[in-house]
C-alpha cells in the first residue's frame, strides 16, 4: 500500500472482481474530473483482468482504459477517502474510511452483451458526473 496526500478530492469507486463496473466508473472520473480528483477502483476479490467489453464500450466515447488494470482493495492508499462507492458487493466489499459512503445498485455486466455494458457506462456517467459536480448522487 502507498500513502496520498493531497488537497484533490478523493473518491474509490469498488465492486467484487474490478473487472466492469468499477473499472468504468474509474474511466469515467478519471476523464471528467482531472486534476481535480484522485480516482481508483478496486476489488474485494479482483479478478485479474478488465473485461474487453469495458474498452470497447469506453473508446465509444473517446476514452482510453488501456492502462486501467484490476487489482484489490489492499493495493488502494491509506488514507481517509472523501468518497467510496461500492457497486454491488455489499458486505463482501472491505470497508474503507470515507467522509461519505454510497452503494450504487449497478447491475454487473460479465458476461452480457455489448448493449448492456452500453447501459451501465451511461448509468455510470450519470452518477459520476452528478458526485463530481455535486458531491451528491
Amino acid at each position: 500500500m502507498y500513502k496520498i496526500i493531497s488537497n484533490k478530492k478523493s473518491v474509490a469507486f469498488v465492486c467484487v472482481g474490478n473487472a466492469c463496473r468499477s473499472q468504468i466508473a474509474e474511466a469515467w472520473a478519471r476523464h471528467l474530473g482531472g486534476d481535480a480528483w484522485e480516482v481508483f477502483s478496486a476489488g474485494s476479490r479482483p479478478a485479474g483482468f478488465v473485461a474487453p467489453e469495458v474498452g470497447t464500450v469506453m473508446s465509444e466515447v473517446k476514452i482510453d482504459t488501456k492502462n486501467q488494470f484490476s487489482k484489490g482493495v489492499d493495493s488502494l492508499p491509506e488514507k481517509m477517502w472523501d468518497y467510496v462507492i461500492s457497486m454491488g458487493c455489499g458486505d463482501a466489499c472491505l470497508h474503507l474510511p470515507a467522509k461519505k459512503r454510497y452503494d450504487w445498485p449497478i447491475p454487473d455486466p460479465i458476461g452480457r452483451d455489448l448493449n448492456f455494458f452500453r447501459e451501465v457506462r451511461d448509468e455510470l456517467k450519470t452518477r459520476v458526473t452528478n458526485l463530481l459536480n455535486q458531491g451528491e448522487l
